[in-house]
């Protein structure tokens, strides 16, 4: 099959394992082969579902503090000349309890990210990539009404380059949200927008700043108990320009 390199590298390209060349040059072809791109939508959706299942067994908050206890000092605690080394040992101890918590609150921040992505991805691939097709705001809107828990607004796009698509409903950490796209060029971008709360005190560092996921550009912000995240592979000016207009829009 001449389509067998290409899937090789479907599962490290969903992992953002491949080079931004490597990367590019799949996302080429999954627009430009149905089989291929079918491929990718099976494996992102089998990837949200494994995702989905390892959510269910995260530790609580009670086991959480349960270790912290058994780190805790004895209150009959009795300077001698043991005193140093057990204390030694005691901050070693919550020293390591503090890196943990610290990676754990950091860590939650990449498979947050990563959903996002191949969320993105199972759109590029998709044959009906959004299932309200208008480029028109005044359709696109009242479409989410009774869908999603919130209502958002939509940019005038005349003369600014970009072109809405349309949008569907999408889920991040089981919560329901609106993906709206929008093309620019060739290129084609998602925007999601999610109650914050419903993200569990998620924090992606600075807002107001792109960064690079698996070679894709990420925007993100919050305005009025939302979360707006803006993500395509196409340069910095254009996320800011698509991100400005996002949020001016009445």
């Amino acid at each position: 099959m001449p389509c067998v390199e290409w899937r090789e590298k479907l599962d490290a390209y969903l992992d953002g394992e491949l080079s931004e060349a490597e990367a590019r040059a799949v996302a080429e072809h999954l627009r430009a082969c149905p089989a291929c791109a079918a491929e990718s939508v099976s494996r992102v959706q089998m990837k949200l579902a494994v995702r989905s299942a390892g959510e269910r067994y995260k530790p609580d908050t009670a086991f959480r503090a349960q270790i912290e206890n058994q780190f805790a000092p004895s209150p009959s605690f009795r300077a001698n000349r043991f005193w140093f080394p057990v204390l030694a040992g005691s901050l070693v101890a919550i020293a390591v309890l503090i890196f943990v918590l610290i990676i754990g609150r950091q860590s939650k921040q990449d498979p947050l990210l990563g959903e996002l992505t191949d969320l993105h991805v199972a759109t590029l691939a998709s044959s009906n990539p959004v299932d309200v097709v208008s480029t028109d705001r005044h359709t696109v809107k009242p479409w989410f009404e009774g869908k999603i828990p919130f209502t958002f607004n939509l940019p005038e796009l005349q003369d600014t380059g970009f072109t809405l698509v349309g949008g569907k409903v999408a889920y991040l950490e089981q919560a329901p949200g609106a993906e709206l796209i929008f093309r620019i060029r060739q290129h084609q971008i998602s925007v999601f927008i999610f109650p914050e709360k419903a993200l569990q005190g998620f924090r992606t560092g600075n807002d107001d700043e792109v960064r690079d996921v698996r070679s894709f550009g990420l925007r993100t912000w919050t305005h009025d108990g939302l979360r707006y995240f803006v993500i395509g592979d196409v340069a910095a000016p254009d996320l800011d320009k698509l991100s400005g207009l996002i949020e001016a829009a009445e």
